[in-house]
Protein backbone atom coordinates (compact mmCIF):
# COMPACT_ATOMS: atom_id res chain seq x y z
CA UNK A 1 0.00 0.00 0.00
CA UNK A 2 2.87 2.87 1.27
CA UNK A 3 4.69 1.77 -2.42
CA UNK A 4 0.79 2.60 -4.15
CA UNK A 5 0.80 5.36 -2.78
CA UNK A 6 3.98 6.96 -3.70
CA UNK A 7 3.63 5.94 -7.44
CA UNK A 8 0.10 8.15 -7.29
CA UNK A 9 2.05 10.86 -5.28
CA UNK A 10 4.26 11.24 -7.93
CA UNK A 11 1.21 11.60 -10.39
CA UNK A 12 0.01 14.24 -8.28
CA UNK A 13 2.56 15.64 -7.92
CA UNK A 14 3.50 16.16 -11.84
CA UNK A 15 0.44 17.82 -12.22
CA UNK A 16 0.41 20.22 -9.64
CA UNK A 17 3.74 21.01 -10.04
CA UNK A 18 2.52 21.90 -13.26
CA UNK A 19 -0.51 24.31 -11.82
CA UNK A 20 2.09 25.98 -9.23
CA UNK A 21 4.46 26.70 -12.04
CA UNK A 22 1.54 28.49 -14.05
CA UNK A 23 0.63 30.94 -10.56
CA UNK A 24 4.13 31.51 -10.01
CA UNK A 25 5.20 33.10 -13.82
CA UNK A 26 4.31 36.37 -13.43
CA UNK A 27 6.43 39.70 -14.62
CA UNK A 28 4.21 41.81 -12.23
CA UNK A 29 6.35 40.48 -9.20
CA UNK A 30 9.63 42.13 -8.12
CA UNK A 31 11.98 39.42 -8.93
CA UNK A 32 13.62 38.74 -6.22
CA UNK A 33 10.56 38.39 -4.71
CA UNK A 34 8.87 35.54 -7.58
CA UNK A 35 12.30 33.65 -6.62
CA UNK A 36 12.04 33.44 -3.13
CA UNK A 37 8.26 32.42 -3.58
CA UNK A 38 9.48 29.87 -6.05
CA UNK A 39 12.30 28.32 -4.13
CA UNK A 40 9.96 27.81 -1.14
CA UNK A 41 7.09 26.29 -3.66
CA UNK A 42 9.72 23.98 -5.31
CA UNK A 43 12.38 22.55 -2.78
CA UNK A 44 10.79 19.32 -2.78
CA UNK A 45 7.73 19.00 -1.03
CA UNK A 46 5.72 16.45 -1.01
CA UNK A 47 2.46 17.85 -1.61
CA UNK A 48 -0.13 16.33 0.64
CA UNK A 49 -2.36 18.82 0.93
CA UNK A 50 -2.80 19.59 -2.59
CA UNK A 51 -2.81 15.75 -2.93
CA UNK A 52 -5.65 15.43 -0.14
CA UNK A 53 -7.84 17.98 -2.43
CA UNK A 54 -7.10 15.50 -5.13
CA UNK A 55 -8.30 12.40 -3.77
CA UNK A 56 -10.92 13.76 -2.27
CA UNK A 57 -12.55 15.68 -4.96
CA UNK A 58 -11.61 11.92 -7.10
CA UNK A 59 -13.48 10.26 -4.43
CA UNK A 60 -16.51 12.26 -5.07
CA UNK A 61 -17.02 11.64 -8.61
CA UNK A 62 -15.69 15.25 -9.48
CA UNK A 63 -12.89 15.81 -11.90
CA UNK A 64 -9.28 16.69 -10.83
CA UNK A 65 -9.29 20.34 -12.75
CA UNK A 66 -12.40 21.08 -10.90
CA UNK A 67 -9.77 20.97 -7.81
CA UNK A 68 -6.14 22.72 -9.13
CA UNK A 69 -6.83 26.13 -7.86
CA UNK A 70 -8.23 24.70 -4.62
CA UNK A 71 -5.02 22.36 -4.27
CA UNK A 72 -2.76 24.97 -5.24
CA UNK A 73 -4.02 27.34 -2.72
CA UNK A 74 -2.99 25.18 0.12
CA UNK A 75 0.09 24.34 -1.31
CA UNK A 76 0.78 28.20 -1.33
CA UNK A 77 -0.63 28.69 2.54
CA UNK A 78 1.48 25.37 3.19
CA UNK A 79 4.73 26.96 1.91
CA UNK A 80 4.03 30.52 3.33
CA UNK A 81 3.75 28.68 6.85
CA UNK A 82 6.96 27.11 6.68
CA UNK A 83 8.89 29.84 5.65
CA UNK A 84 7.89 31.98 8.39
CA UNK A 85 8.33 28.68 10.75
CA UNK A 86 11.66 28.21 10.24
CA UNK A 87 12.94 32.28 10.71
CA UNK A 88 15.10 33.07 13.32
CA UNK A 89 11.79 34.55 16.28
CA UNK A 90 10.07 31.40 15.51
CA UNK A 91 11.55 27.89 15.25
CA UNK A 92 15.11 29.10 13.85
CA UNK A 93 15.76 26.03 11.63
CA UNK A 94 18.58 26.79 8.45
CA UNK A 95 17.61 23.86 6.64
CA UNK A 96 14.05 22.62 5.07
CA UNK A 97 13.97 19.53 2.84
CA UNK A 98 17.52 19.28 2.49
CA UNK A 99 18.27 22.46 1.51
CA UNK A 100 19.18 26.76 3.13
CA UNK A 101 15.97 27.80 4.47
CA UNK A 102 13.99 30.68 2.27
CA UNK A 103 15.83 33.08 4.68
CA UNK A 104 19.66 31.78 4.85
CA UNK A 105 19.07 31.38 0.92
CA UNK A 106 18.00 35.33 0.26
CA UNK A 107 17.36 37.15 3.52
CA UNK A 108 14.82 37.53 6.61
CA UNK A 109 13.11 40.56 4.97
CA UNK A 110 12.90 38.81 1.40
CA UNK A 111 11.69 35.32 3.58
CA UNK A 112 8.73 37.39 5.15
CA UNK A 113 7.33 39.21 2.34
CA UNK A 114 7.86 36.08 0.00
CA UNK A 115 5.81 34.12 3.14
CA UNK A 116 3.13 37.33 2.82
CA UNK A 117 3.11 37.30 -0.44
CA UNK A 118 2.23 33.42 -0.72
CA UNK A 119 -0.56 33.32 1.62
CA UNK A 120 -2.28 36.44 -0.33
CA UNK A 121 -1.78 34.76 -3.39
CA UNK A 122 -3.57 31.53 -2.01
CA UNK A 123 -6.98 33.76 -1.96
CA UNK A 124 -6.40 35.01 -5.38
CA UNK A 125 -6.48 32.02 -6.96
CA UNK A 126 -9.46 30.37 -5.67
CA UNK A 127 -11.05 34.02 -5.75
CA UNK A 128 -10.21 34.18 -9.42
CA UNK A 129 -11.36 30.35 -10.37
CA UNK A 130 -14.36 31.24 -12.57
CA UNK A 131 -14.92 27.88 -13.56
CA UNK A 132 -16.38 27.17 -9.44
CA UNK A 133 -19.79 28.76 -9.18
CA UNK A 134 -19.15 31.89 -6.38
CA UNK A 135 -20.97 30.91 -3.69
CA UNK A 136 -18.16 27.54 -3.35
CA UNK A 137 -15.39 29.84 -4.05
CA UNK A 138 -16.54 32.11 -1.05
CA UNK A 139 -16.49 29.03 1.00
CA UNK A 140 -13.43 27.96 0.22
CA UNK A 141 -11.89 31.33 1.10
CA UNK A 142 -13.73 31.17 4.24
CA UNK A 143 -12.77 27.50 5.11
CA UNK A 144 -9.00 28.39 4.19
CA UNK A 145 -9.04 31.25 6.53
CA UNK A 146 -10.27 29.87 9.33
CA UNK A 147 -8.03 26.76 9.63
CA UNK A 148 -5.02 28.85 8.33
CA UNK A 149 -6.20 32.05 10.57
CA UNK A 150 -5.98 32.37 14.71
CA UNK A 151 -8.24 29.85 15.73
CA UNK A 152 -6.58 27.22 13.55
CA UNK A 153 -2.95 26.92 11.78
CA UNK A 154 -1.66 29.92 13.01
CA UNK A 155 -3.19 29.83 16.55
CA UNK A 156 -1.55 26.16 17.02
CA UNK A 157 2.23 27.79 16.34
CA UNK A 158 1.16 30.30 18.85
CA UNK A 159 0.82 27.58 21.52
CA UNK A 160 3.95 25.72 20.16
CA UNK A 161 5.66 29.06 20.69
CA UNK A 162 4.22 29.66 23.97
CA UNK A 163 5.41 25.95 25.16
CA UNK A 164 8.89 26.14 24.16
CA UNK A 165 11.05 25.47 27.83
CA UNK A 166 8.26 23.89 29.43
CA UNK A 167 6.56 20.80 29.87
CA UNK A 168 2.78 20.91 29.03
CA UNK A 169 0.60 17.82 29.25
CA UNK A 170 -0.69 15.60 27.08
CA UNK A 171 -3.99 17.06 26.25
CA UNK A 172 -2.37 20.46 25.47
CA UNK A 173 -0.23 18.92 23.58
CA UNK A 174 -2.81 17.11 21.17
CA UNK A 175 -4.90 20.70 21.17
CA UNK A 176 -2.10 22.36 19.73
CA UNK A 177 -1.16 20.05 17.00
CA UNK A 178 -4.97 19.73 15.92
CA UNK A 179 -4.50 23.82 15.51
CA UNK A 180 -1.14 24.03 13.97
CA UNK A 181 -0.78 20.92 11.45
CA UNK A 182 -4.22 19.62 12.02
CA UNK A 183 -6.42 22.05 10.49
CA UNK A 184 -5.13 22.62 7.24
CA UNK A 185 -4.56 19.02 6.48
CA UNK A 186 -8.67 18.54 7.84
CA UNK A 187 -9.45 21.77 5.47
CA UNK A 188 -7.43 19.91 2.29
CA UNK A 189 -9.66 17.30 2.71
CA UNK A 190 -13.32 19.25 3.27
CA UNK A 191 -12.64 21.11 0.31
CA UNK A 192 -12.77 18.23 -1.71
CA UNK A 193 -16.34 17.58 -0.36
CA UNK A 194 -17.30 21.25 -0.51
CA UNK A 195 -16.24 21.47 -4.61
CA UNK A 196 -18.40 18.79 -4.84
CA UNK A 197 -21.25 19.68 -3.04
CA UNK A 198 -20.85 16.52 -0.86
CA UNK A 199 -23.86 15.53 1.72
CA UNK A 200 -23.09 16.64 5.43
CA UNK A 201 -22.64 12.87 6.41
CA UNK A 202 -19.88 12.39 4.10
CA UNK A 203 -18.38 16.11 4.82
CA UNK A 204 -18.00 14.91 8.23
CA UNK A 205 -16.48 11.58 7.64
CA UNK A 206 -13.69 12.99 5.61
CA UNK A 207 -13.50 16.09 8.67
CA UNK A 208 -12.70 13.09 10.75
CA UNK A 209 -10.35 11.32 8.25
CA UNK A 210 -8.61 14.90 8.00
CA UNK A 211 -8.25 15.32 11.77
CA UNK A 212 -7.07 11.93 12.35
CA UNK A 213 -4.45 11.73 9.87
CA UNK A 214 -3.47 15.20 10.62
CA UNK A 215 -2.47 13.98 14.23
CA UNK A 216 -0.89 10.77 12.92
CA UNK A 217 1.26 12.86 10.39
CA UNK A 218 2.39 14.75 13.61
CA UNK A 219 3.08 12.13 15.28
CA UNK A 220 5.28 10.44 13.10
CA UNK A 221 6.95 14.14 12.67
CA UNK A 222 7.99 14.00 16.20
CA UNK A 223 9.30 9.99 16.13
CA UNK A 224 11.27 11.04 12.53
CA UNK A 225 12.68 13.66 14.60
CA UNK A 226 13.80 11.54 17.59
CA UNK A 227 15.28 8.76 15.35
CA UNK A 228 15.34 9.60 11.69
CA UNK A 229 18.04 10.46 10.38
CA UNK A 230 19.31 14.41 8.80
CA UNK A 231 19.83 13.16 5.62
CA UNK A 232 16.72 11.64 4.98
CA UNK A 233 14.30 13.55 6.45
CA UNK A 234 15.49 17.01 5.36
CA UNK A 235 15.92 18.76 8.23
CA UNK A 236 18.10 18.60 11.62
CA UNK A 237 16.91 15.71 13.46
CA UNK A 238 16.52 16.38 16.97
CA UNK A 239 16.01 19.95 16.63
CA UNK A 240 12.59 19.97 18.89
CA UNK A 241 14.58 18.49 21.69
CA UNK A 242 17.46 21.23 21.08
CA UNK A 243 14.57 23.59 21.62
CA UNK A 244 12.86 21.43 24.53
CA UNK A 245 9.74 21.53 22.58
CA UNK A 246 7.16 19.12 23.80
CA UNK A 247 6.53 16.11 21.44
CA UNK A 248 4.33 13.48 21.28
CA UNK A 249 7.77 11.50 21.99
CA UNK A 250 8.72 13.52 24.79
CA UNK A 251 5.46 13.31 26.40
CA UNK A 252 4.18 9.27 25.78
CA UNK A 253 7.88 7.95 25.16
CA UNK A 254 8.83 6.27 21.81
CA UNK A 255 6.73 3.15 22.58
CA UNK A 256 3.45 4.73 23.38
CA UNK A 257 4.06 7.62 20.56
CA UNK A 258 4.10 4.61 17.90
CA UNK A 259 1.36 3.18 19.54
CA UNK A 260 -0.59 6.35 19.04
CA UNK A 261 0.27 6.69 15.37
CA UNK A 262 -1.61 3.43 14.31
CA UNK A 263 -4.84 4.26 17.03
CA UNK A 264 -4.47 7.35 13.87
CA UNK A 265 -4.32 5.36 11.32
CA UNK A 266 -6.96 3.30 12.05
CA UNK A 267 -9.69 6.40 13.38
CA UNK A 268 -8.75 7.75 9.96
CA UNK A 269 -9.49 4.78 7.97
CA UNK A 270 -12.39 4.00 10.06
CA UNK A 271 -13.61 7.49 9.10
CA UNK A 272 -13.89 6.51 5.70
CA UNK A 273 -16.38 3.81 6.11
CA UNK A 274 -19.44 6.07 4.00
CA UNK A 275 -17.24 6.09 0.96
CA UNK A 276 -16.92 2.85 0.64
CA UNK A 277 -14.26 1.69 -2.32
CA UNK A 278 -14.46 5.45 -3.01
CA UNK A 279 -12.21 6.16 -0.57
CA UNK A 280 -9.72 3.85 -1.55
CA UNK A 281 -7.18 6.87 -2.17
CA UNK A 282 -7.35 8.08 0.68
CA UNK A 283 -6.87 5.11 2.93
CA UNK A 284 -3.98 4.38 0.85
CA UNK A 285 -2.49 8.04 2.18
CA UNK A 286 -3.31 7.65 5.49
CA UNK A 287 -0.98 4.46 5.23
CA UNK A 288 1.64 5.98 3.48
CA UNK A 289 1.49 9.13 6.12
CA UNK A 290 1.93 6.21 8.90
CA UNK A 291 4.91 4.52 6.90
CA UNK A 292 7.43 7.52 5.22
CA UNK A 293 10.78 7.97 6.28
CA UNK A 294 10.67 11.75 5.23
Amino acid sequence: MPRMMSDALRQYRARIDQKLDRFLTRTDFPPQLLEAMRYAVFNGGKRIRPTLVYLATEALGKPLSQADSTACAVEFIHAYSLIHDDLPAMDDDDLRRGKPTCHIQFNEATAILAGDALQALAFETIAADETIPVHIRLALIQHFAAAAGGSGMVGGQAIDLASEQIEIDAKTLEHMHRRKTGDLIAASVVAGALLANAAPDITRALADFGYALGLAFQIKDDILDEIGNTEVIGKRAGSDASLRKSTFVSVHGLNEATAQLDDQRLVAVAALAPLGAQGAGLVAMAEFVTNRDH
